[in-house]
Parts: C-alpha cells; structure tokens; sequence
C-alpha cells in the first residue's frame, strides 16, 4: 500500500522544527528512524497531515556525561548507543538492553526518542528508561520540561508530550553503588517482538541485603510495567531463590498480559515468573561483584 498525500518538511535546526510543531499541532508528526510511522502510514493506520523530518536537526544527535548523568539526544540512532563507550560504562542495563531491540537494519535508521516517543507496549528501551528512573525532556517554542520514565508512559502508544512540544533529550541517572543490573526477554526468533522481558535492578547494603530493587516488564500491559509489590518484597532481604520466586510469584499478579498469536496470556505470566527469577539471579551476581 502507498501511504496518504502528506506535506513534508525538513528542518536543518530544532528551532524550525518546534515552529512547525507550534504551528500545525499534532497534525505534524515527527519522523526520526521512521522504523514504525513508515509502515504505520505506508497501511494509512497513520495519516499526517504534515511529515516533519528530524534527520536534518544535528543538535538531536550526542551521548554525554553532564554531571552524574548520561544525557542522549532523542536522535541519537540505537546503532550510535549499542557502540557508545559512555553508555557501556555509565549505563550498562541500557547497553545491555540495546541489541535486543530488532535487528541491526532497524537499529542504524531507529532513534533513541523515537522509540520512547512511539511508547509500544512491547518495545525494550521504553522499559529499560522505567528501570533506570530516566528524565525526558521535552520541548517547544515556550521552553522546556523534565518528565520522570514513570509518568511520561501513560498507556497504549501515549506519551506525556503537548501538541507543540518534541522530545529532544533523555537523561539517565548515575547508577547507585552495590547496584547489579540484567534485562532479559523471550522471543521466537531473536529480533522478533518478544512475548516476555524484564529490566531488573538491585542495589545491595553494606550487609548485602537487598537495599532497593526495580522489576519492570515488556509487553505485558498498555507500557512499561513496574512491579513495585514485587520489587518492595526483597528490600530488606537477601536475594535467594526462595525471595526472588516470592518476588516472580508477586510480579505475576501485577502483570496484565493481552496474549498474542506467539503466546497466551498464562504462558506471558508464566515467562514472566521464569525471567524474574533469572534476571535477579544475575542482577544480584553482579552487585555482589560491584561491593
């Protein structure tokens, strides 16, 4: 299929490209990697009126530290993140999380903002930015603001952006000491969307009880889901088998999976359970490892 007649319009700078957000709302849709708005139009599920392509707005494009933070432009290609340094040293759970995102082909045109911006229910980095209590900014012609991961996702593919406003920029925080990490998933085929994943996080004390804890699912309701009875169960307690399956078997009960052709929703719950388990095994093994 072709997609609808669309206008298209190419800034070379973000100031032209938040005037044209300003000016035609939200019938100006936002083309970064164009990985999902291209066959979301090209089946006319999709049908902007204006195109507003992003790939010109170098200023989007850069991975730095700025303080205790790594700071991403929301252009930043996923190809650009799986490689960067920065990130593997700074952000290892987003590093980790990267190639699980599709195929290579889809990674050097994908974006960073694209994929948080898009919000698919099954997609790994809008989970990993829930994990790792990630900012977003967003931006317009009447300035910026900082949304936290958590409340910037509000359901299926919805985001807390404004008509005239564009994510520009995701900042992840420094990662506390003693703190282990692990994202996990289950697909048919790697690449293919997967039926389960988990981002886990554990921060131990100096006893090496568990001191904080994150366990936030994929595609297992409208977003990112974050299973905080499950993770508030091991705080406080050593991560043992015994504590990490109490933590499974709490997750499970948070979870609301939809089921899909690839899985049922008592199969998504039980790979749930299955990841929980695992992911906190090694999130554990490598905070041990950090004390």
């Amino acid at each position: 299929m072709k997609p609808a007649p669309f206008e298209y319009h190419a800034p070379d700078s973000l100031e032209a490209a938040l005037a044209l957000r300003a000016e035609h709302g939200d019938e100006a849709k936002a083309l970064a990697g164009g990985q999902s708005l291209i066959p979301a139009m090209n089946f006319r599920i999709a049908q902007p009126a204006l195109l507003v392509d992003l790939n010109g707005v170098d200023e989007l494009r850069f991975i730095r530290m700025e303080g205790d933070e790594l700071r991403i432009g929301a252009m930043t290609t996923q190809n650009t993140l799986e490689r960067s340094e920065l990130a593997a040293k700074h952000q290892p759970l987003l590093f980790e999380t990267v190639p699980f995102v599709a195929h290579p082909q889809i990674r050097n045109r994908g974006t960073l903002g694209g994929s948080i911006a898009h919000a698919d229910p099954a997609a790994e980095l809008p989970v990993a930015a829930v994990a790792l209590d990630a900012r977003m900014k967003a931006q317009s012609v009447d300035g910026e603001r900082w949304i936290p991961a958590k409340q910037f996702f509000q359901g299926f593919f919805t985001v807390d952006l404004q008509p005239n406003e564009y994510l520009t920029e995701i900042a992840f925080p420094a990662m506390p000491p003693r703190t282990g990490w692990s994202f996990m998933e289950v697909a048919r085929r790697h690449g293919d969307y997967a039926m389960c994943g988990v981002a886990a996080r554990v921060t131990l004390d100096g006893k090496g009880k568990c001191k904080a804890a994150r366990l936030v699912y994929l595609n297992v309701g409208e977003g990112p889901v974050d299973a905080e009875g499950a993770a508030a169960l091991l705080v406080g307690e050593k991560i043992t088998p015994e504590s990490s399956a109490a933590a499974a078997e709490k997750a499970s009960a948070e979870i609301s999976p939809f089921g899909s052709v690839h899985a049922s929703p008592e199969y998504q719950t039980h790979l749930a359970r299955v990841l929980t388990k695992r992911a906190l095994r090694r999130a554990h093994e490598r905070a041990q490892a950090a004390s």
